[in-house]
């Protein structure tokens, strides 16, 4: 298996997704090899307003020109891709929807759904473009990986170190499972369990994974961390820097609760502040 059909999804408002993270996403996707698309919407805004303040402050003619804001990034944004898509050799379809700001999220599940894997370009500490992004994860049934606006490395986008997140969990399997095209093209797989941080209830754990990953062919290296009293979160940021990783695994924790997501540690901290491109599964 591998993946053919690979979905980049872009933020046109307020704030557009970047040139360079729209490099960078298209970057990784050619890594991978598939043919890629990629997605904006032009949003409308819909704020009701007092009729003073519709009065006073001309509010149709504000919410018409953030419109056509988004609308000009919506363009501005598909016609780079499509130039480093094409660049790369890896072009296929660029997507433009129109549809209200609460809508994005509905709109960018339907049509990761209908896709091997999503790419969503993130900044850190974001809640919109979080909440997009956690929109993807949990309700489009397929992977996503998450990659930061401000890159930590230089040069093009390399399978040389991925690190798997490892917990015996059922979402850490389907991430690992999910990963397994991408973990058969890479140089090196360090498998990451960490201790005295919660209780792992098997012992057919890290060294059993290593056996089922390098009958993919891949290498593997098995890393044991403690803890040490750290959040999961910060021992995954340190491991990736320490490994020089250049793609995390790992499951998704987290579920909705009154339309907005409840996440465990781990994935909150990743989604807050991704230390690298994060693949993620839920």
């Amino acid at each position: 298996m591998s993946f053919k059909d690979v979905l980049i999804a872009l933020t046109t408002y307020p704030q557009p997704t970047p040139p360079s993270a729209v490099d960078d996403a298209v970057d990784l996707a050619a890594a991978l090899g598939p043919k890629v698309s990629a997605i904006a919407c032009e949003v409308k805004i819909n704020v009701p307003g007092s009729l003073l303040g519709r009065r006073f402050l001309n509010v149709p003619g504000m919410i018409a020109g953030e419109a056509k804001k988004s609308a000009t990034h919506a363009q501005q944004l598909l016609a780079a891709f499509q130039a480093a898509a094409e660049k790369s050799g890896v072009f296929q379809e660029r997507i433009l929807e129109q549809c209200l700001t609460s809508e994005v999220p509905e709109v960018l599940v339907e049509y990761s759904r209908l896709r091997d894997l999503t790419i969503v370009p993130m900044p850190e500490r974001d809640y919109l473009d979080q909440w997009y992004a956690e929109s993807v994860i949990f309700g489009s049934g397929r992977p996503t990986v998450i990659v930061p606006h401000e890159r930590k490395r230089s040069g093009s986008f390399a399978l040389d170190t991925v690190i798997v997140a490892w917990d015996f969990s059922r979402a850490a399997t389907r991430a690992m499972a999910d990963a397994m095209p991408i973990l058969e093209k890479a140089k090196r797989v360090c498998v990451l369990t960490v201790t005295k941080e919660k209780a792992i209830d098997t012992r057919r754990s890290g060294a059993e994974l290593a056996k089922h990953l390098a009958r993919h062919g891949a290498d593997v290296v098995l890393d044991e961390v403690d803890a040490k009293g750290r959040s999961i979160g910060d021992v995954f940021e340190a491991h990736v820097t320490y490994r020089n990783a250049d793609l995390l695994v790992m499951g998704a924790y987290g579920h909705s609760r009154l339309r907005e997501f409840v996440l465990g540690g781990a994935t909150k901290s990743m989604l807050t502040r991704p230390p690298s491109p994060i693949f993620m599964s839920h």
